[in-house]
């Protein structure tokens, strides 16, 4: 069925992630991409092997330590070297795959909006549409770009968060244990605390976080529109100084370029504060957590129910579940400004759909 003229003037945000998705998705139906993502899922799964591995590792390691056994700690030190190694081989290989899905994904995304554009003189009768479809020389360069490259690095990252919460939440419970606790003279038992603990604290952290960056998404969006603007002026300015030298031109141009840098500068200072407020949440989050974690042992470690390589294990793993758990807060960010180029696409893509809508 068919939307109404005004209605396609605005599409809904609905509207531009599915068209969005329609048009970026056909990379994903080639052989190339999914040899690409399987690469991707195999060295995540490898890494979380390595990761678990030397979970353990730190709890010989600094058992090791308390013991003072040299010989324990000398044997643990050549352990640790086949796991660095492995580890730097695999952040190779990921990068190098990574990098690659994105560039050509954008290649494909890139060359579907340029032919889009470009056909049956879309780009000459889209100056005499409405909606929201400016600059689209811009919006194909950049966003395309960042509409692309984040959500390789948001998925992967959320698989690597399920996959992380599942495998070392096990050790909070089997590590963590219990709490016995006296209060008012009642001794009570806090059962596997730990994973208590790191689920309420990333519950709340989450929440804060999408409290403070719930306009992030509109603010980063205003500020590419303007800056587009600007480049879009200045285009037109550089286009006209061209074909003539009018005195007068000269003063109006200056007029207009520097009410859009006015412009760039307001939502560049709105999107400036809403970015200090998330960095609040994020860093004090990235400085309390491995201080919770270590603080939520030592009860145990002091009545001698936990050894130090237990300590430091189940605080390296109270870190990964957390931040796992926090995927939502570390890429709030990135989510926002995915959203904010992914729509610009997808407006540039309804508003030629509208040309060749019939009438």
């Amino acid at each position: 069925m068919l939307m109404s003229p005004e209605a396609d003037l605005i599409p809904t945000e609905k509207r531009l992630f599915l068209r969005f998705w329609q048009s970026t998705t056909g990379f994903w139906r080639t052989p190339r991409a999914w040899a690409l993502l399987i690469f991707l899922i195999s060295i995540m799964l490898l890494q979380l092997l390595v990761y678990y591995r030397l979970n353990f590792w730190n709890r010989d390691f600094f058992n090791a330590v308390e013991r003072k056994d040299e010989t324990a700690i000398l044997a643990q030190a050549m352990r640790f070297v086949p796991y660095a190694a492995g580890s730097l081989a695999l952040a190779i290989g990921s990068v190098w795959a990574r990098m690659t899905t994105k560039r050509k994904w954008r290649e494909w995304l890139s060359s579907h909006l340029y032919d889009y554009w470009l056909e049956h003189g879309h780009c000459h009768r889209l100056q005499f549409m409405p909606g929201e479809h400016q600059t689209p020389e811009y919006r194909i360069a950049e966003d395309a770009k960042v509409a692309t490259e984040l959500p390789i690095d948001l998925l992967l990252g959320l698989l690597w968060s399920i996959l992380s919460a599942i495998t070392f939440i096990g050790i909070l419970w089997s590590v963590g244990g219990d709490l016995p606790i006296a209060i008012f003279g009642q001794a009570l038992t806090i059962p596997k605390y730990l994973v208590i603990v790191v689920v309420v604290y990333s519950i709340l952290v989450t929440a804060a976080t999408m409290i403070i960056g719930r306009r992030l998404t509109k603010v980063t969006e205003e500020s590419k529109r303007t800056e587009a603007e600007l480049r879009s002026i200045g285009a037109g300015l550089r286009e006209g100084c061209e074909a003539t030298a009018l005195p007068d031109g000269k003063r109006d141009g200056r007029r207009i370029i520097g009410a859009a840098l006015d412009q760039v500068i307001a939502k560049w200072l709105v999107l400036c504060w809403q970015n200090m407020r998330m960095t609040l949440v994020a860093h004090t989050n990235f400085l309390l957590s491995p201080i919770l974690a270590l603080l939520l042992c030592m009860p145990k470690y002091v009545a001698g129910t936990m050894t130090l390589g237990d300590v430091i294990q189940a605080a390296a793993a109270f870190v990964l579940v957390q931040s796992a758990f926090n995927w939502i807060t570390d890429s709030y960010v990135s989510i926002a400004e995915w959203t904010s180029s992914a729509n610009r696409v997808a407006s540039l893509l309804v508003a030629i759909d509208q040309i060749e809508r019939p009438k």
